[in-house]
């Protein structure tokens, strides 16, 4: 921490401002930011110059850390005390933290007396610190004696855990983001890389600027942002990556580009799978993947040819059934043809949350151990109980996520502890995700957040620090530790996470009899993560090298740094000795399998989900941003415009779109990125912001009522990327829409409020837009017309009431429209039954255009836009707040015939777009080449 010292005359004008270090909370990149602040809020939030993960830069999410800060918006949505429901039917009361955590502390000791330890357990985060996992892997695992704690990173990266693990012996990517610079082909698949790791795609950008033959390759079911910018885009049906990896590996043995010497000297399998790969002829596998064949001999002769061949993927492959073959069989070709162990060259996971990484080298999955070590393996066991100084750890296989979330259900599991989780949003299958939080015997909800719809169930919610007020450490995707420090003080009475665990801890030894002394002696943070660096001794792993002080003053350090080392090591493997019991990395000899839920007549569109650029996971935290939803301001369910044309839908229709667990209503949009018979939705959008009575009143929940709990048989990963759905119009032919301006001390206060408000219609959404300003937006349908009294108080909650709003009805009709007036521009509007002059009356408030010459046409029953009215449509650069319309105006002014890059170099120079953070960069492509679709582009090319 680094602290600027004020000048005389600013220290007599107001408070010391302190410059500090830390790491973006979002993905698992880990760009340093740097925060001013003045001891009682932030001020502001900027890239850090001097951090190697990002030198500088923040995507649209990073660099609107600042507002997510806000007092404003903190006091609405953060847990600030704890709260206990005194029986299960009434509503929480606020209590002290020595009756909240007896209560739960007597619960376990219970539960765990009458029914045995596994009858309880933990389900923790990728979002947690080191320490915070740390604390509560050794809380269940040592103390309590059940092995039943897993994380949300089971949801992401445990497919890539288990996929090193088998080929390379050790879940350790092997990689370093300078390889990105070194590589003469990156392969990437199953990520759309420019908006899940936006600040590593300028990277990748500014490499191809540098190395004009450098070649991308991307592999996706959906031409991406990503997709469109590669040499050799393969548009893959999903789930075939198995066969791909196969395929292409067919390819490099027939025409001699494997490494033979490698394969000998470092590697061991390769009879085995040579077998299986006889059967992934060319033919078969480009019908099996829906490309072509000569696309398929094209990627696999850049990648087996290449000097440096790097692959960089993600949920893509992760979430999947059979998403540890597809890892595995990834990595048999860079073992295959030596890309591995050299600058430029390997298989590289890219991570989704922030201390993922963190939480594996713990053990926070319910079959690891501490410092990469198994469950399984009884030395490993025996090792670490030694280390924690307990007769034993137990050997009985936890319950993974969607398992433990099941056994809640059924009963097994009777206490369930959530931390920093929001399961209610993000797990598969959400009607039995619901039915388990219903049926648990008590629920506590540890998070930062009390707006959560997984909070509504707690029984217990138990407040904790969010970013910027904790103290720990992070490790990013390549391996890279750094530390975190605290800005703020904790707000309210909020505890760190692994404080809370502790004194659990020390309640549960107490009234439990416990005679020997506490297991958890921590007072502050740097005692845990010294004993969790004990636990690498002489592990693949190996931190014993590191403290906090070098930390502190070198900067983030990557692993291994052993004791005596004066630096980390970048790349793993260089050696080509593997941690296994041989040295050799195994080939994987891995089937491909379909989908485990294959469309049919039934239900017969391919449903996946993904990232949007300017949204992060649940948005419990980039929710609170309304400039954030400019991109993508409402839910909506993307589809080939051939089939949308084929069932007579247009841009806007609702649609219900249907699996074999739920069901939920969407707008619907026509997209160049869908092939036909493909679907599209954005991960992120749960209860909080889309929801709706469903069609047997029991509520609707988000895009996770569809997804499917189909687990790998290794990983236990769902496959939350797919899922077989039916697309059906939906026939809600009355519609309700209000928007408008609210207090920014209220927004989200409000959003909340309408939750339960959301499910009386058949499809209703809530989310936010503005800029300078804070809107709500309400939208809602159904079969008939709400009841007046429902319809009057959401309008209330947008000022809509009282003798100064301009109204017209026609009862007839069953149209309303309501308006208030703020200085002669409108502050907000209520359309019911007729909504479509929304199209010009958002546009109107949004932009603060005076309305006093429209007179009565605010009134009028028409739909009609005011003459001359140009929408400005969706904002493609939100640094700058550039929409699309402006890109198009200034295209069309500039010079003809330029090329591309010449077209986006005069963007940039004439609206900024582009010129900070990057994200909007790839979409700047697409229109500049969809306006001159005559260009001749390498970004466009399919083989």
């Amino acid at each position: 921490m680094t602290m600027e010292a004020p000048s005389a005359a600013t220290a007599a004008a107001g408070p010391v401002t302190a410059s500090t270090k830390l790491t973006c909370c979002y993905c698992g990149v880990g760009c340093g930011v740097i925060v001013e602040s003045d001891g009682t809020r932030i001020t502001d939030v900027r890239g850090d110059p001097e951090h190697p993960a990002n030198f500088g830069r923040l995507c649209t999410k990073g660099s609107t850390l600042l507002l997510t800060a806000q007092p404003a918006l903190q006091q609405q949505v953060r847990a600030l005390h704890p709260e206990v429901r005194p029986h299960r039917d009434a509503a929480r009361q606020r209590v002290s933290w020595d009756e909240a955590l007896d209560s739960v502390a007597r619960k376990f000791i219970s539960t765990v007396r009458e029914h045995g330890p596994d009858s309880v357990a933990f389900y923790v985060s990728g979002q947690l610190l080191t320490e915070d996992y740390y604390v509560f892997n050794k809380l269940a695992k040592g103390l309590v004696g059940t092995n039943n704690i897993d994380t949300n990173s089971r949801l992401c990266m445990s497919s890539a855990v288990a996929g090193y693990k088998q080929t390379l012996g050790a879940d350790a990517p092997p990689n370093c983001y300078e390889d990105i610079d070194e590589a003469e082909l990156i392969f990437i698949v199953g990520s759309n890389m420019a908006y899940a790791h936006p600040v590593l795609y300028r990277r990748l950008e500014d490499a191809r600027k540098r190395n004009p033959e450098l070649k991308v390759i991307v592999a996706d079911p959906r031409r991406t942002d990503t997709a469109r910018d590669a040499d050799l885009f393969l548009p893959i049906l999903p789930g075939t990556d198995v066969a791909l990896f196969h395929g292409m590996l067919h390819i490099c043995l027939w025409e001699d580009l494997i490494d033979p010497a490698y394969i000998e000297a470092h590697t061991e399998g390769f009879a085995e799978l040579k077998r299986t790969l006889r059967d992934f002829t060319p033919q078969y596998v480009a019908q099996t993947c829906g490309i072509r064949e000569d696309q398929l001999v094209q990627a696999a002769r850049w990648f087996g040819a290449s000097k440096a061949s790097l692959s960089l993927y993600c949920q893509g492959l992760n979430q999947s059934s059979s998403g540890t073959a597809k890892n595995a069989s990834l990595i048999n070709l860079h073992l295959a043809t030596g890309q591995i162990g050299k600058p430029g060259a390997g298989p590289f996971s890219l991570t989704g949350q922030p201390n993922a990484m963190g939480g594996r080298e713990v053990g926070g999955l319910a079959n690891l151990l501490s410092a990469h070590r198994d469950l399984a393996n009884p030395v490993h066991r025996a090792e670490v109980a030694k280390l924690w100084g307990v007769e034993s750890v137990p050997d009985k296989p936890g319950k993974t996520a969607v398992e433990m979330f099941e056994a809640v259900r059924t009963g097994e599991i009777k206490v369930v502890w959530i931390v920093c989780t929001n399961p209610a949003q993000s797990l598969p299958d959400q009607r039995m995700v619901r039915e388990a939080l219903r049926n648990a015997e008590m629920v506590i909800v540890q998070d930062c957040c009390r707006s959560t719809v997984t909070a509504d169930y707690a029984d217990v919610l138990l407040p904790a620090t969010t970013w910027a007020e904790k103290d720990g450490t992070v490790t990013n995707s390549e391996r890279r530790i750094s530390r975190v420090l605290p800005v703020l003080p904790p707000l309210g009475e909020a505890l760190h996470d692994w404080q809370i665990a502790v004194d659990f801890a020390q309640r549960y030894e107490r009234l439990s009899g416990s005679q020997s002394g506490t297991l958890f002696p921590y007072r502050i943070a740097e005692e845990v993560w010294n004993e969790h660096r004990g636990t690498t001794r002489g592990r693949d792993l190996d931190i014993t090298g590191l403290s906090w002080a070098t930390l502190e003053q070198k900067g983030p350090q990557q692993w291994p740094f052993p004791e005596g080392a004066t630096a980390g090591r970048k790349r793993l493997y260089e050696d080509g000795v593997f941690p296994t019991a041989s040295g050799k990395a195994r080939f994987a000899n891995v089937p491909y399998r379909p989908v485990a839920e294959p469309a049919d007549a039934r239900f017969p569109f391919s449903l996946t989900t993904g990232r949007l650029r300017d949204q992060w996971h649940g948005m419990s935290r980039t929710g609170m941003v309304a400039q954030l939803y400019a991109h993508a301001p409402e839910p909506s369910i993307a589809m080939s415009e051939a089939d949308m044309a084929r069932r007579f839908l247009r841009n806007g229709d609702l649609v219900h779109v249907t699996s074999r667990r739920g069901s939920q209503i969407f707008p619907v949009s026509g997209s160049d990125e869908m092939r036909s018979g493909q679907a599209f939705i954005g991960m992120h959008w749960g209860e909080e912001y889309l929801s709706g009575r469903g069609r047997e009143g029991g509520g609707t929940h988000g895009v996770n009522a569809m997804t499917s709990p189909a687990l790998d048989p290794v990983s236990k990963q769902p496959e939350l990327k797919h899922a077989a759905v039916k697309i059906l119009k939906a026939e809600l032919p009355w519609h309700f829409l209000v928007f408008g301006w609210v207090d920014e001390a209220r927004a989200l206060s409000l959003q909340t409020r309408l939750r339960p408000e959301m499910r009386r219609f058949a499809y209703a959404s809530c989310t936010l837009f503005g800029r300078e300003r804070t809107g709500v937006l309400f939208r809602a349908a159904d079969d008939y017309a709400a009841p007046a009294e429902l319809i009057a108080r959401i309008e209330a909650d947008f000022g809509i009431e009282g003798a100064a709003v301009l109204r017209y009805d026609d009862a007839r009709r069953g149209n309303s429209r309501r308006i208030v007036l703020a200085d002669g521009k409108l502050s907000a509007v209520s359309l019911a039954g007729d909504v479509s002059a929304e199209h010009w009356l958002k546009d109107y408030l949004e932009n603060a255009i005076p309305v006093a010459s429209l007179g009565r046409m605010l009134l009028m029953p028409s739909a009609q836009a005011p003459k001359g009215f140009k929408p400005r449509g969706k904002v493609v650069c939100n640094c700058f707040n550039v929409a699309e319309s402006d890109i198009l105006t200034s295209l069309a002014a500039g010079p003809a015939g330029v090329s591309p890059e010449a077209a986006l170099a005069e963007l940039t120079q004439k609206l900024r777009c582009g010129s900070n953070c990057g994200s909007c960069v790839p979409e700047l492509r697409k229109i500049i080449l969809s306006k001159n679709s005559t260009s001749a582009s390498p970004a466009l090319h399919e083989g």
